[in-house]
């Protein structure tokens, strides 16, 4: 490891890359912070951190003071994607690029075609069974539940699933 000029702890590990869904939904369960615990710095392409300064209510974290985060400008949208919302193709593209270890994605399209183009995908779910893991959170239910009650929605068997998982 390696220390940018700014103190700030530099792997030479891929980067983890995330789209606006996740960002906003941890945000929204007051859990943004997992995300430099679990992952380190995570990268998003400017168009990302533009949505989620749109749609993320007033009292969320200003992301850009956000220490862990690198904003990434100028993402040349590849145009071989399907067609995207443009935050996830962005998302998708920069982690191309980058030979991103992960992509956080929550959106069932553009999870299917990062699959499709070879990324590791999670989504919000996996982030918060991965802190349980790790100790960071007691429970990953009380979390599932806030999430449902912000109008995200989960598939019965998954959301089954991932509580067996994390033996709740």
């Amino acid at each position: 490891m390696r220390w940018t000029s700014r103190k700030r702890q530099v792997t030479d590990k891929p980067p983890v890359v995330t789209n606006t869904t996740p960002l906003i939904t941890l945000a929204g369960i007051e859990l943004l912070d997992l995300l430099p615990h679990l992952y380190g710095e995570i990268w998003a392409p400017r168009i990302v951190l533009d949505e989620y300064q749109v749609k993320a209510p007033p009292t969320e974290p200003d992301l850009a003071q956000a220490s862990w985060l690198r904003v990434v400008d100028d993402v040349v949208i590849d145009p071989a994607l399907p067609l995207l919302d443009a935050g996830e193709a962005a998302a998708l593209t920069l982690a191309q690029a980058s030979g991103a270890r992960l992509i956080l994605l929550d959106e069932r399209k553009a999870r299917r075609i990062a699959v499709r183009i070879g990324l590791p995908v999670a989504g919000t779910l996996t982030v918060l069974l991965r802190a349980k893991q790790h100790g960071f959170i007691a429970a990953v239910h009380p979390y599932i539940i806030q999430m449902q009650d912000q109008g995200r929605r989960f598939h019965p068997d998954l959301i089954t699933h991932l509580l067996e998982v994390a033996g709740e």
